[in-house]
């Protein structure tokens, strides 16, 4: 049976999504979570939370899920502490040294790979099935007969989004908000730079294609492909930023299909789109995933506009509209407006319509212009009403014996969880004694609980009487005590884990070069470069192994890290090191050298090589990108195809423009996509600071050409023989340190 996961950005949302039919909640701490700028839970709400969704017996899931610099690591365990002494069902968690530590000191609360892990494929499931994760989340980008797939192989559980906001980007990859604006979608802090407008350019011809939103995705809806699912352990609603209105509609939806009445997409329109997609998920064209019109919230059609009377424009509705609605009307400008005064074609005052009304629009509209609704008072005042109710209560049967001159016993049974609690010395009864009646009728009390009266036994004499209230009285005290056995809190495990040292040589750095082209690959080996990564290079998504060739690899995911389990493996930057834990880990796992991510300064470098020399009474082979135009997103989306220049590509070079930066886009053969940064990282004057640390430099090439690609392999090697002397190479038009000299939140 599937499990409906819900978002929950603050309490009432998680009363929302419990009340509408949710199995399980996820949520985020106030530090370490991927939606930072949610309300999210502190100490106080997590205990009423766990509470509260426990005796419903609704799981309870926190994200962890971002990454974690070294001085963060003991705040990092301490929440984890936290969760697990809170009773949390599970962890989401996107950084290795989180996961392992987890996995490790916490088994009694189950390890789940985050998202932004990126995992598309049995290999890196089987990795992780190996390291003791127990529920992996797949990236968004597969598709159903892929995770069919995977559930023939394996026993680990999936977990898969069904709804809500996409990323154009693989999750986990995406470095565009940490470059440009300093705030990191891999910390919880994401911009939302694909919601921004972009020109798309050739940069052959400087021909302006479209200025459009073109990396704007539509939200996902697996509304009428959920009978497709059913092999899925864990259906996900996404949206711990939205309103607990929001996820008890959402969450009221899935619920209904999934129990089998009748229920539509209008709903879901009603509360927030931006226009729908079914995703990657069910196969959705690539051309038809975005929604380049419009970045916010679509609404719902309700008419159009079909005349003019005086100052007044006539609608003409095929949905009702109601006073306190918002209306959107697509218009030569688009026009926003609240529906504060609905006239008739009397232009009489009205409180709603439904066949065709009256407004006054400030703003020039015309006639055909279609009306949408983006707010619907009455279904939010409806959805309102369902929050915090028992959506499911839950069965209790009692056994009742007694007679006068012996204590009144009641005992609750719920599952394996027993109470008996007994009165006073029941006295004989005078005139009327108690009837087993008013004892059930008392019992049966239960409004304010979470459980209902399922059974009743009686083993009893009614010779005897008791007062009303000292039954209400036992029966509080026993669903009291059902309730804090069923809480009973765990106790920390006493675990000692034997993690043996592993040290190398810190070595004066050599140079690496990685190749996008053959011409780059040739320029590299004309320049005599030892370390070159071309046809040996495993991305983390999208790989096919059967091309990836070379006695070691450069490895981009920890699918990689299984398939290539018998080479010499090299982990690139996306697989986000950041802490000298995680890099150990990774050395367990099988990588033999380790690309530090792009998200980390020198500061925390300094501090993860030495906490790390500390912790082994060695060095850590690490490896740095030096130079190069930064990969900001990887995308199994084409924005040329969106603009039918499929093909296009081959002969043409394209870019990106938001009117401050340009992105030059690459196309690989398998029609995927690779956003860069404009300007070009180059450390090159900060080697000689940075040889304390690492033990290669890596030059990325891209989209330079050979005659340019030789031109930079020369400055770096040069510089290389010369590491201790001051150099000036930094263009600052042109060129960038990315996040060496800053700290990005």
């Amino acid at each position: 049976m599937n499990e409906l996961l819900a978002p929950a950005g603050d309490l009432e949302s998680l009363y929302a999504a419990i009340s509408n039919g949710a199995d399980a909640i996820y949520l985020g701490l106030d530090s370490f979570s991927a939606r930072a700028y949610a309300k999210n839970f502190n100490k106080e709400d997590l205990e009423i939370a766990i509470k509260y969704a426990h005796l419903r017996n609704v799981k309870v899931y926190v994200t962890m899920n971002t990454l974690i610099y070294e001085d963060e690591l003991e705040k990092a365990y301490a929440a984890i502490k936290r969760a697990y002494l809170a009773n949390v069902d599970g962890l989401i968690i996107q950084d290795l040294a989180l996961l392992t530590h987890t996995i490790n000191y916490y088994p009694q609360m189950e390890a789940h790979t985050s998202t932004q892990l990126g995992i598309d494929d049995i290999y890196g499931i089987k990795l992780l099935e190996k390291l003791g994760v127990k529920r992996v989340v797949l990236a968004r980008e597969n598709s159903i007969e892929q995770i069919n797939s995977f559930k023939k192989q394996t026993k680990m559980p999936l977990e898969v989004f069904i709804h809500g906001a996409l990323c154009v980007s693989y999750s986990g990859g995406c470095l565009m908000s940490g470059l440009i604006g300093m705030r990191s979608g891999n910390r919880g802090r994401c911009v939302g730079p694909c919601r921004k407008q972009y020109k798309l350019i050739n940069s052959t011809t400087d021909e302006i294609i479209s200025n459009t939103y073109i990396l704007s995705m539509k939200d996902l809806n697996s509304l009428d492909n959920i009978d497709k699912l059913k092999n899925i352990d864990s259906l996900k609603i996404e949206g711990r930023m939205k309103s607990p209105e929001y996820v008890a509609s959402i969450v009221r939806s899935y619920r209904d299909k999934l129990d089998g009445k009748k229920t539509t997409s209008l709903e879901l329109e009603k509360i927030f789109n931006r226009t729908f997609t079914k995703g990657y998920l069910f196969n959705e064209d690539k051309k038809d995933i975005t929604n380049p019109i419009r970045p916010n919230n679509n609404g719902y059609y309700i008419g159009k506009i079909t005349g003019i009377k005086k100052d007044f424009y006539e609608i003409t509705l095929e949905n009702p509209i109601n006073q306190g609605d918002q209306l959107r009307i697509d218009s030569k400008n688009e026009i926003n407006i609240p529906a504060t005064k609905i006239y008739d074609k009397n232009l009489n005052y009205v409180n709603s319509a439904s066949n065709k009304c009256y407004l006054k629009i400030n703003e020039k509209a015309a006639i055909g212009d279609l009306v949408y609704k983006t707010k619907d008072k009455l279904f939010m005042e409806e959805i309102q009403k369902t929050y915090p109710l028992e959506f499911k209560r839950l069965p209790l049967d009692f056994y009742v014996e007694g007679e006068a001159n012996k204590p009144l016993s009641i005992t609750v049974k719920y599952e394996g969880y027993y109470v008996t609690k007994e009165s006073n010395i029941l006295d004989s009864a005078i005139n009327k004694p108690i009837s087993k009646e008013a004892i059930t009728n008392q019992i049966n009390k239960l409004q304010d609980t979470p459980y209902f009266l399922n059974d009743i036994t009686f083993n009893i004499k009614e010779n005897f009487f008791i007062p009303i209230k000292e039954i209400n009285s036992l029966r509080r005290e026993l669903i009291n005590e059902l309730n804090l056995k069923r809480l009973a809190q765990r106790e920390i495990d006493n675990i000692n884990i034997d993690n043996k040292p592993i040290a190398f040589d810190k070595i004066s750095p050599k140079l690496a070069v990685f190749a996008t082209t053959q011409e780059q690959y040739q320029a590299a080996l004309d320049e005599g470069i030892e370390i070159i990564y071309y046809k040996n290079y495993a991305r983390r998504n999208n790989v096919d192994f059967k091309k990836v060739e070379g006695d070691y690899i450069l490895v981009g995911g920890y699918n990689s890290l299984e398939y290539f389990k018998n080479k010499t493996l090299i982990s690139d930057h996306i697989l986000n090191a950041t802490n000298s834990i995680t890099v150990y880990n990774l050395y367990k796992l099988g990588i033999h050298r380790t690309t530090l991510s792009h998200e980390i300064n020198k500061s925390q470098i300094k501090q993860l090589y030495d906490a790390y020399v500390k912790n082994n009474n060695g060095a850590p082979n690490l490896e740095m990108i030096v130079y190069g135009h930064q990969e900001l997103m990887y995308t199994k989306y084409c924005p040329l195809k969106k603009n039918n220049l499929c093909g296009k590509c081959k002969n043409n070079r394209y870019y990106l423009d938001d009117g401050m930066y340009q992105f030059p886009i690459i196309s690989y053969d398998d029609c995927t996509t690779s956003i860069l940064n404009g300007k070009i990282l180059n450390l090159i004057d900060d080697l000689n600071d940075l040889q304390n640390y690492i033990n290669v430099f890596r030059v990325q090439l891209t989209i330079e050409d050979y005659q340019k690609s030789k031109e930079i392999i020369k400055m770096f090697k040069n510089k290389m023989n010369h590491l201790n002397e001051e150099t000036n190479f930094f263009d600052k038009k042109t060129n960038t340190r990315g996040n060496l000299n800053r700290e990005i939140i």
